[in-house]
């Protein structure tokens, strides 16, 4: 076997299907009956109703070099996107909201300051030169070499002043960021939401990127999802691997990755059995990898980045079989694939605060998503899928910030908060209870149990914080991929360039082994 690849989650399918077209002899070995990680699209609730598990958003995968490359490929074994014109909104409980189209002039009737919408403008026109350097940088390899080109470029197609700002909107907080661009709070609080999605909460360093590529990256091209659900992904990973020759094995879970000095030599089954291996690919979280070399390697720092690495928050999934769509009290946000709720930045900060001492936010930050309004496949005619994710949620429950709820045990306590979440989602969209065929709770702990890369619920598989981000991630020296190991590599959301379904370190390694 030329390459084992351990977990069939978006990365490791990447990795598989680049190096399969490459001729390798290639196996993905996967844990669970089905393959497709946290890209995978079931009937969750009742029949003719399909829900995208975790992922929803496949814009990064569509705007993903291997994409790109391999578009027509893709299209051949089944990928089918639908283009969303409308992707996001953020709404206030008074009916208010505030909605990215990808028509300019539709944005800017709701904003309500005309100070924020001269900005919006202003940023919008500016985005392209800026998203372009950023994206170089965000896709780039972690080694001096791609950063020291990328730097050049980016100085010489922005100048000094704007190649500076640029570095400094790296640094920057989500409430930096927002405050010192827009003067309505919820317009701040609407931006800063994006923050969250990858573990920044309002005030930490490093997190005004993406809610800046996700504003006006929504504004300039919309966003993708898939036909049908996100499994259009995986379904067509698979197909082009198989047709390669490459083999998906499902039901095969990894005791031990093993080694003969300093080199892999393969895995060792559950089952008992053995796989030689010329290389092996870990698609798993560090505590997955880590649990895999019980011997450890033979460089203590980067065992000791692997035990260290963090987790962001937890957060629950709340799939709803509907009748009809919300009755949202601005009733245009029924033309929008996501919808915020998260009115305050106070809030926003609360709600961290509260998962992060162990505590039920009372509160919580919610992204509804309405995929059936642009796909009405995954629904019977005239029924509705909701895709609710419950943002920042502790795994280890300490007690509950509202006093409400009792009990410390997530199966236990569950729907009583799915309960909460409900009503919550009721103040900006009553009634939503009497249009509930069916839903389904997934906990932060369920979540875990079913992917074991999605440590307490994390579904973004590690924070993204400065400490352990870019050259950071997992682990200082180990960003592209690599092991103390030979022929041991690492390509999960846990490694560098991070979460998403853009695949990057599948794709990054792949083209490195190729």
């Amino acid at each position: 076997m030329d390459t084992l690849i351990i977990g069939s989650g978006i990365n490791g399918l990447v990795a598989a299907a680049e190096l399969a077209l490459q001729r390798q002899k290639v196996l993905v070995v996967e844990s669970l009956n089905r393959p497709g990680g946290a890209v995978r699209t079931e009937a969750l609730t009742l029949d003719g109703f399909r829900h995208d598990v975790a992922a929803m958003n496949l814009s990064m995968f569509a705007g993903s070099g291997f994409a790109k490359k391999h578009e027509t490929l893709l299209r051949q074994h089944g990928l089918e996107f639908v283009p969303v014109n409308k992707p996001f909104a953020s709404a206030h409980p008074d009916g208010h909201y505030f909605g990215v189209s990808t028509d300019l002039q539709d944005t800017l009737a709701t904003i309500r300051e005309k100070a924020d919408r001269d900005t919006w403008v202003r940023e919008f026109n500016a985005f392209s030169k800026r998203a372009e350097a950023l994206g170089a940088l965000l896709s780039s390899p972690m080694n001096w070499t791609s950063l020291s080109c990328i730097g050049w470029k980016t100085f010489r197609s922005l100048g000094r002043g704007a190649s500076l700002d640029l570095l400094r909107l790296l640094f920057m907080s989500p409430r930096e960021w927002a405050c010192e661009n827009f003067t309505d709070p919820f317009l701040q609080a609407a931006v800063a939401t994006w923050g969250l999605h990858l573990d920044f909460a309002p005030d930490i360093s490093g997190g005004a990127v993406f809610p800046y590529l996700e504003s006006f990256g929504s504004q300039a091209m919309g966003l993708v999802i898939g036909k049908g659900g996100s499994a259009t992904i995986t379904n067509a990973l698979i197909s082009i691997i198989q047709a390669q020759g490459g083999e998906i094995r499902c039901n095969a879970r990894v005791q031990e990755i093993l080694t003969a000095g300093d080199q892999v030599s393969g895995v060792r089954l559950e089952n008992g059995d053995t796989i030689a291996a010329k290389r092996v690919i870990a698609n798993l979280a560090p505590s997955g990898l880590q649990a895999l070399l019980p011997h450890g390697t033979d460089q203590p720092r980067f065992d000791k980045g692997l035990r260290q690495f963090r987790h962001a928050p937890g957060t629950m999934m709340i799939h709803l079989a509907l009748s009809d769509l919300p009755a949202w009290k601005a009733h245009e946000l029924r033309e929008f694939a996501y919808v915020h709720l998260g009115p305050s930045l106070a809030g926003l900060a609360q709600t961290y605060q509260q998962a992060q001492a162990g505590l039920l936010p009372s509160e919580p930050v919610l992204v509804v998503g309405q995929p059936t309004v642009f796909d009405p496949s995954r629904a019977p005619e005239g029924k509705h899928t909701l895709w609710v994710q419950v943002r920042c949620l502790p795994a280890k429950i300490l007690g509950d910030a509202k006093a409400a709820i009792e009990g410390n045990d997530w199966t236990e306590i569950k729907e009583a908060y799915a309960d909460r979440v409900i009503a919550l989602i009721e103040r900006y969209a009553p009634d939503l209870s009497s249009r509930i065929l069916k839903r389904t709770v997934v906990s932060p702990l369920d979540l875990q149990a079913d992917n074991s890369n999605l440590v307490g619920g994390d579904q973004i598989s590690g924070s993204h914080h400065l400490a352990q981000n870019f050259l950071f991630r997992p682990v200082r020296g180990f960003a592209d991929g690599s092991t103390p190991i030979k022929g041991l590599y690492m390509a999960s959301a846990s490694v560098w360039p991070g979460a998403g379904t853009g695949a990057g370190a599948g794709q990054l390694l792949a083209k490195r082994l190729s």
